[in-house]
């Protein structure tokens, strides 16, 4: 099984052998297998578990197994305890696909913060094939149709040409053990239904099923490379990325041919449905506004755009900032902060940067999200005016505007962040030193 694993890397350029890898260790037989194999081939990996907190006392078994795991293989360990049903319930998904979305957001962050180079999950031939004929009983596009793919960004699967008897085989070999889950064995989920009711049957009919459904993925894998090759040319002419959002013009869509396959593709990173493309689709000669929300992200048709943003799957609070702080750094901003003296500042011009008399401001800043009622005076002018209403003339989108920040001295609003500055802290002849903030998100 080495040997096969081994030239699946190579043939597919999975990663190279210097690869830091974070092994996605769920205490099974599959990810114990996992850990072995890229021990057994001298990968550098560290171990990473969830804990969704569904199972009580087995979960905690699981964790304190792969806790384990990575001391028998001296290897780092991370580990993270979710409340899945309560995000499901804020979400509005299902269980699995709550725990799908904390999983690998938290895998990302974790290979991020810590430098590895890929995140590799235990999937093999059987899930595959389990893969496949799930998104065929619920109806799928060309990319269902290659059930899972060996390499998807950051994220591999080295164990993909195996099947469930190499593994038995290999752990029988090697005297390996493994937590067994429960929940493996039920037929309440659709896909241990597809496994030990669909299966059965259609071997009778193929012995060889796993192997054909590998070769069919295959096949189907390089058909999508000539789709892409159409889409790809279509996406470099009408998406932008900004720091704010994603930007899709719908202006070089107007003659693409199968315009809700095409949206579908262009919109498939940010996780939007077949079905809720087809809603857009209908949307796109109505007015401006309309929005539609995908497990990941928000997008808003506005005039001849889409624009798409992150949904807020941690809702931001507000950041303090103390007199004399030159960073703040925070999981969704960062903030540079300098004092000149007002005689030496050079006025920068980028709506991400305002410059504020420091001598009106009164410490702790505070930097939050607007709120209705908040109301500022627009640099050039005397009088008051809501938040809401100078979104609604800027001609912002419903997803900007619930991202807009308010830079707040004391009481009072003394930047609009990224869009306007507060006529009342301005700098002026009379102003002595400058305090310049820059925005990140």
């Amino acid at each position: 099984m080495l040997q096969k694993v081994s030239g699946f890397i190579q043939s597919h350029n999975l990663c190279e052998p210097d690869s830091k890898i974070l092994a996605a260790v769920s205490g099974g037989i599959d990810s114990a297998v996992l850990c072995e194999v890229l021990h057994q081939l001298k990968y550098t990996f560290a171990i990473a578990h969830c804990n969704f907190g569904l199972r009580a006392e087995d979960a905690e078994a699981d964790q304190l197994f792969a806790k384990k795991l990575a001391k028998k293989y001296e290897v780092p360990f991370y580990t993270e305890n979710f409340d899945t049903r309560a995000f499901a319930t804020q979400e509005k998904l299902s269980t699995q696909m709550a725990a799908r979305t904390l999983r690998y957001t938290w895998f990302e962050q974790v290979r991020q913060q810590e430098g590895y180079d890929y995140i590799a999950t235990a999937h093999h031939s059987n899930d595959l094939t389990e893969t496949i004929l799930l998104h065929l009983t619920k109806g799928t596009g060309i990319a269902g149709l290659h059930g899972i793919p060996a390499k998807n960004g950051h994220i591999i699967r080295p164990m993909l040409p195996v099947t469930k008897d190499d593994i038995f085989d290999f752990v029988t070999e090697k005297r390996l053990i493994w937590r067994e889950d429960s929940s493996n064995e039920t037929t309440k989920y659709q896909r241990n239904k597809i496994r030990h009711e669909v299966i059965p049957v259609l071997k009778e009919i193929n012995p060889n099923l796993e192997e054909t459904m590998q070769h069919t993925a295959e096949r189907v894998s390089q058909a999508e490379a000539i789709v892409h090759a159409y889409i790809d040319n279509l996406r470099q002419q009408s998406m932008k990325e900004a720091e704010d959002a994603v930007y899709l013009s719908l202006v070089p869509l107007q003659n693409a041919t199968g315009l809700p396959v095409v949206l579908h593709e262009l919109l498939r990173p940010f996780n939007f449905s077949y079905t809720v493309v087809l809603e857009l689709v209908e949307a796109l000669d109505g007015l401006s506004g309309k929005q539609f929300d995908s497990p990941s992200h928000t997008l808003v048709k506005d005039r001849d755009q889409l624009v798409i943003t992150p949904r807020n799957l941690n809702r931001f609070g507000s950041v303090t900032i103390q007199e004399g702080q030159t960073e703040v750094n925070e999981e969704h901003v960062q903030l540079t902060l300098r004092y000149v003296p007002a005689s030496e500042y050079k006025l920068n011009t980028k709506p991400h940067v305002a410059a504020l008399d420091a001598g009106l401001l009164k410490f702790p800043l505070r930097l939050r999200p607007w709120q209705e009622g908040d109301w500022f005076v627009p640099l050039g002018m005397n009088g008051k005016k809501k938040i809401s209403d100078f979104l609604i003339d800027k001609k912002v989108p419903a997803n900007l505007k619930a991202k807009t920040l308010v830079l707040i001295s004391d009481q009072s609003i003394a930047w609009i962040a990224g869009q306007r500055l507060d006529n009342r802290f301005k700098v002026t002849e009379k102003t002595e030193q400058v305090l310049e903030i820059s925005l990140r998100r």
